[in-house]
């Protein structure tokens, strides 16, 4: 009998191989696929995530041509993976170029203040109130004398007084409170206001504002107290109103507050600052943090804000505001971080825009000058580290400043720490 054989059929060979080629041609081309898109994901993560520390201004710009010079070791085999260059926007890179000032620290302040007041007459330092942190504010002042170089006072503030984001302004002898935040958080302000007899520790309430106020510009000029600005009663919006109120050794003259010109741009945390014949705001913002609607605390919540350095001037003459050269930068948070010294405001520190980037908040380290003579601003030092809302004082040629709150190192301005450490360095001004 014949033994059956294999059939062998050359058609069906022929499917296998060509199908066999299909199956191989797919798997290297979602392999291939594969590959791109790793490459690609990787090249913009090493954009997104990678960060520079130097002062150069440059821009975060993705660059997706390749060049033979830039290569990193990608730890497989010693292999190298070629991208293209990256540049980035400096954490830094707000800092403005200043002389190194030799610090000296002074005994720091009883209590850590953020959001603090303060008023010098002659060598008495009388430091106001402030926030410790969001959840607990101070209700005292504490006291230090230029003289001796020491804290030697605390009293406690009237009780319906606010305790952060005053107007403040003295006499020589009397100091004037104006209205401002009432709490921790970001409760509501109050209208409430008092004089201080700093010889007798006595208070008086004053005739309330209009309006409550966040932080208004707030001083003493040609006998009257003027208040302007600061942020209305939601802490958001910018107010323009301006108002006055003659006083006289603590007392009010008046029973109501005058009607004055508005100011030009509204907001809180300015320098207000009276020469003679003239009246000073400078820089400033326009909007805060507000309280989340229903919380039960007033808890804090980002808004959008504008720092500005706009600089505006009052002539008793006209009654008619005047535009200045503005800051060298935005700067806002500086209510008490200046004094006047040779006709020129010396002003240390403060807080300037966000990183455009990033958004964070970004705080100021420099110190500037802006001479009366000339009209003209200039970064005449640098502080120990960058910090918002200083107290700054100035007495036998020492430029001294305490409190706010410091950055979080060299290399990156946004706030941190609430501190209480006062420093001093002699002021040279040429």
């Amino acid at each position: 009998m014949a033994v059956p054989t294999r059939l062998h059929h050359p058609h069906s060979s022929a499917s296998k191989i060509i199908i066999f080629f299909c199956l191989s041609a797919f798997l290297g081309l979602a392999l291939f696929a594969n590959l791109f898109r790793a490459s690609l994901s990787s090249n913009y993560l090493s954009i997104a995530t990678n960060w520079v520390d130097t002062n150069a201004p440059l821009l975060l710009v993705p660059n997706t041509t390749a060049t033979p010079n830039n290569t990193i070791n990608n730890g497989k085999g010693g292999k190298v993976e070629r991208r293209g260059p990256e540049r980035f926007l400096s954490s830094t890179f707000a800092d403005l170029p200043g002389p190194e000032w030799p610090w000296e620290q002074m005994p720091s302040a009883p209590v850590p203040r953020l959001d603090g007041y303060s008023v010098q007459i002659k060598n008495m330092f009388y430091v106001f109130a402030g926030y410790a942190h969001l959840d607990h504010v101070h209700s005292h002042v504490d006291v230090f004398d230029f003289d001796v170089n020491k804290w030697v006072d605390v009293f406690q503030i009237p009780k319906e007084m606010a305790n952060s984001h005053l107007g403040v302004a003295t006499d020589g002898r009397y100091i004037y409170i104006i209205s401002g935040q009432y709490g921790t958080q970001c409760r509501g302000p109050t209208t409430a206001s008092f004089s201080l007899d700093t010889a007798t520790k006595k208070w008086k309430p004053l005739p309330p504002l209009p309006a409550p106020r966040y932080a208004p510009a707030t001083q003493l000029w040609k006998g009257r107290l003027h208040v302007m600005g600061g942020s209305k009663e939601n802490r958001h919006t910018p107010g323009l109103d301006h108002w006055s109120l003659a006083v006289k050794d603590g007392e009010a003259l008046e029973q109501k507050w005058r009607d004055e010109v508005p100011i030009p741009r509204g907001g809180p945390h300015r320098a207000c600052v009276a020469v003679d014949d003239r009246l000073f705001v400078i820089g400033g913002q326009e909007g805060d943090f507000m309280a989340k609607p229903g919380s039960p605390i007033f808890k804090c919540s980002r808004r959008h804000e504008v720092v500005y350095g706009d600089v505006y001037m009052l002539d008793d003459k006209d009654m008619k505001w005047k535009i200045l050269p503005a800051m060298p930068k935005p700067n806002s948070h500086i209510e008490c971080s200046w004094v006047f010294v040779n006709n020129s405001i010396i002003i240390t520190g403060g807080t300037t825009e966000k990183h455009p980037v990033t958004k964070r908040m970004m705080l100021v380290g420099e110190v500037f000058r802006f001479d009366l003579d000339s009209m003209t601003w200039s970064v005449i030092g640098r502080l120990p580290y960058r910090i918002k809302t200083t107290l700054t004082g100035f007495w036998d040629g020492w430029l001294y400043f305490t409190s706010g709150q410091r950055d979080r190192g060299p290399d990156n301005p946004q706030p941190r720490k609430v501190v209480g450490e006062m420093w001093r360095t002699k002021l040279h001004l040429t």
